[in-house]
């Protein structure tokens, strides 16, 4: 029986590319999205004042600057989580939370967010200094560190700010753990700032 060389050359052309494709071909994984959301609910209801207060997105560190979750497991080391992630950058996330947090207390008459630049008395800018799971101590940490500055508008000058700073235990050593601490986490700092906020405003 005679064999065309070029029909079995083909073939053994198109299994070789097949098997290629299938070989570098990227494997798929399911990356987890998470969210930051909490905020204090029970907080005391003050008596409105006359101003307006604008809350700017906060700044960040290039390391945050990112939907990725950053974790160390060594001092002076630091890494992103491949399949576990923020669904936002934690700024676009942060700062609904905050304005949400000081229109529950009722201080202002009006609390606005960036990119809406109407007139206001004062602007709240802040900054995320850290955010990240921490393995290197047990129990497993969230450290949640950020900067405040109040300002008034007429003069653009700050008249107070304030770092607060939050490390909440985590449950178990998982990213998932790391998200529920960072909300808990979250729900204090908040908790902090409107003391600080109140206070300097009033």
């Amino acid at each position: 029986m005679k064999i065309d060389t070029s029909r079995a050359a083909f073939i053994v052309l198109c299994v070789v590319l097949f098997s290629g494709c299938a070989l570098f071909s990227p494997v798929k994984t399911d990356t987890k999205q998470y969210a930051l959301n909490n905020i204090p609910l029970d907080l005391p209801s003050k008596q409105t004042h006359s101003a307006t207060l604008l809350v700017l997105v906060p700044e960040t560190e290039p390391l945050y600057a990112t939907t990725q979750m950053v974790y160390t497991t060594q001092t002076y080391q630091i890494a992103y989580f491949s399949q576990n992630e923020w669904a936002e950058t934690p700024s676009q996330m942060i700062q609904p939370l905050i304005a949400e947090t000081l229109r529950h207390t009722h201080f202002f008459s009006e609390v606005l967010s960036s990119p809406d630049f109407s007139r206001h008395t004062f602007a709240l800018r802040s900054e995320i200094l850290d955010l990240k799971q921490d393995f290197t101590s047990d129990p497993a940490m969230l450290q949640l560190t950020m900067r405040f500055y109040l300002s008034r508008e007429a003069t653009n000058q700050v008249i107070a700010s304030k770092e607060l700073s939050v490390r909440e235990p985590m449950r178990e050593r998982s990213p998932y753990a790391g998200v529920v601490a960072a909300n808990e986490a979250m729900e204090k700092l908040l908790r902090e700032l409107v003391r600080f906020v109140v206070d300097k405003a009033d």
